[in-house]
């Protein structure tokens, strides 16, 4: 079977190769969810490709559709043509007694006849039919509707032509009448959170004899048309890779570690606010950079110019790590962005530029970007599977809720993560103190201490394992030795 490529980004790859040609398609969803423009790029892909294009509108006029076309830098050349179906001007003189008349007031034989007299005329290879409401207000019954349909999709096949009709479901939702008739049906729909911006997804309800990929996929309407982005299936996206240990530039760190961190494992830092989760992130970021792999970071939480400074601090220059092209930061609003296109952009950081360290910083403004925690992690395990898939180190942060004592995670990863790292506060000796320790790590063996550890402008410094208290991981410990392994705060 020959494929017509859609023109739109993402959605072939949905489709698993396009539209089957001379086959008919329905595309439906409500008013605004973006079925013109995913119709036109349609019709443009078919046009810039050599073919001869039609659109006939009975809802819209041409001129809308050319101005909406304007609003994303198109133009219509000779081979796309528009034919805008209105009441022929008999209809229009003072004998009719109406100053309004709409394409509903046609006869059904008569839309019919002039359908196929512009198709006849302009013989084309791509049609879209815009509405299906239009034609289901003038059959006035479900067989007759049918009936009809059945008709011009017998017509547009005799002619190999690969048609869309677009449904508003303006009418009779539960209508399925063309779902029966039509070779796929795709279903786009918009949604209105709380809080952002309006959320867009589509579905491919069926496809004859094809499989597609199933499932919701989150798409968006910008300049330039739609762009889908692909529900991310980590089993398609398999990659061989030495699974070595890769050792890190802190001695101490690389200690309790024992021995590093593993390639294509996903590492999970969990705190509460404060304890240098981020400021751990960046201390992996710049091994890997002295390695000379790349890096990609994700920034939920933090706005990018205190996060510049913060970093200089520690003598890590962010700045001149993304000039060198080495590194990729991105600011990310969660109420502006759905859980597909962030996959996306993870995957072009790994696939584009050849990431090898991600940072996801953090899981919980990434959370706000999801409608219920289930889904986010779903989306946070199959994000996950393809890193470590592509050999792709992860390192994720999580804060959470308390300073000391009894601590909860807005939400538990933690059986994702190949490691996990604890940060927490603690008082000794009259003095508010870091701890960290290492509570799992799948693969080879690390320390089971709890060691202090200082943020200062050489970076991370750890000291000895914390064996003179007991009650570090509450907040409060009990000392039951002489105190030994606390750094020297002095000299720190």
């Amino acid at each position: 079977m020959i494929n017509c490529e859609t023109g739109v980004a993402g959605l072939d790859e949905i489709l698993a190769g396009g539209l089957s040609k001379g086959r008919l398609f329905l595309v439906e969803g409500s008013p605004g969810t973006g079925k013109t423009t995913l119709a036109s790029q349609f019709l443009m892909a078919g046009a810039e490709a050599g073919e001869k294009v039609l659109y006939i509108t009975l809802s819209e006029t041409e001129e809308e559709l050319r101005d909406g076309a304007l609003s994303h830098g198109w133009t219509f050349d000779n081979k796309f043509e528009v034919f805008e179906l209105v009441p022929p001007e008999s209809l229009l003189d003072d004998q009719q007694q109406q100053s309004l008349l709409y394409s509903s007031d046609l006869e059904l034989g008569e839309t019919t006849r002039r359908i196929f007299e512009v198709f006849e005329r302009v013989k084309p290879s791509r049609v879209v039919l815009d509405s299906l409401s239009e034609i289901r207000l003038l059959a006035q019954s479900s067989l007759r509707y049918r009936r009809q349909i059945l008709a011009l999709k017998h017509y547009f096949s005799n002619n190999d032509a690969t048609v869309l009709m677009l449904d508003d479901l303006t009418a009779d939702v539960m209508d399925k009448t063309v779902h029966s008739v039509a070779h796929a049906v795709i279903r786009l729909e918009e949604l209105s959170p709380n809080y952002g911006a309006e959320r867009r997804r589509m579905r491919v309800l069926k496809y004859r004899g094809r499989r597609y990929r199933g499932g919701y996929h989150d798409f968006v309407i910008e300049t330039g048309g739609v762009r889908v982005f692909p529900r991310l299936v980590s089993a398609e996206h398999r990659s061989t890779f030495s699974r070595a240990t890769v050792p890190i530039d802190n001695f101490e760190l690389n200690k309790l570690l024992g021995g590093g961190f593993e390639r294509g494992a996903s590492n999970l830092i969990l705190g509460p606010a404060g304890t240098g989760k981020s400021l751990l992130t960046l201390s992996f970021v710049k091994s890997a950079i002295e390695r000379g792999e790349n890096a990609a970071m994700f920034i939920f939480d933090e706005e990018l110019g205190l996060l510049f400074e913060r970093s200089k601090g520690l003598g890590i220059h962010l700045e001149t790590m993304v000039e060198s092209g080495k590194l990729v930061i991105e600011q990310i609003d969660a109420a502006e962005l759905t859980p597909g296109e962030f996959s996306e952009r993870v995957r072009v950081c790994v696939e584009k530029y050849g990431a090898r360290t991600v940072v996801i910083d953090s899981l919980n403004g990434y959370q706000a970007a999801m409608p219920e925690e289930q889904a986010l992690v779903l989306h946070m395990h199959e994000l996950l599977q393809y890193l470590n898939r592509q050999g792709v180190t992860t390192f994720l942060t999580v804060a959470q809720h308390g300073l000391v004592g009894d601590m909860k995670a807005p939400v538990d990863v933690t059986y994702l993560a190949d490691t996990v790292i604890l940060l927490r506060y603690f008082e000794a000796l009259g003095r508010v103190r870091r701890a960290i320790s290492i509570v799992k790590k799948r693969t080879g063996s690390h320390e089971d201490t709890i060691r202090e550890f200082m943020i200062g402008s050489n970076g991370i410094t750890l000291g000895e394992p914390l064996t003179g208290f007991q009650g570090v991981l509450r907040g409060v410990p009990n000392l039951v030795g002489d105190g030994a392994g606390l750094l020297d705060m002095a000299k720190a």
